[in-house]
């Protein structure tokens, strides 16, 4: 089983080929597909963490849809005042769907 630990979106995740993964926003994807940098790299009984080694690794994934993130709502309220403030935040994101581990 090869499976790579990926840095993505500001976070590691654990992909094979064929996972689909939820990213922040990417806006610069040329043609559809990115690389994503690997952090750990497992073959077998293999492990791979060598900095060297693994900038000759290249893990490849598609763009599949850009979509937006559940409604967060933040809601400030303080006691006897009157004052209380709402706001709501979507997350901008991108899945994409990983199609090579080389």
């Amino acid at each position: 089983m090869v499976y790579a630990i990926v840095r993505a979106g500001g976070r590691q995740e654990k992909v094979e080929v064929g996972t689909i993964l939820t990213v922040d926003r990417l806006s610069n994807v040329a043609n559809g597909t990115i690389e994503l940098a690997p952090v750990l790299l497992v073959d077998g009984d293999k492990v791979e963490s060598d900095a060297a080694k693994l900038s000759k690794v290249t893990v490849t994934a598609e763009v599949l849809e850009d979509l937006r993130g559940p409604k967060i709502i933040i809601h400030k309220f303080k006691n006897k005042t009157g004052y209380h403030k709402r706001q709501g935040f979507r997350a901008d994101l991108t899945r994409v769907k990983v199609t090579s581990i080389k």
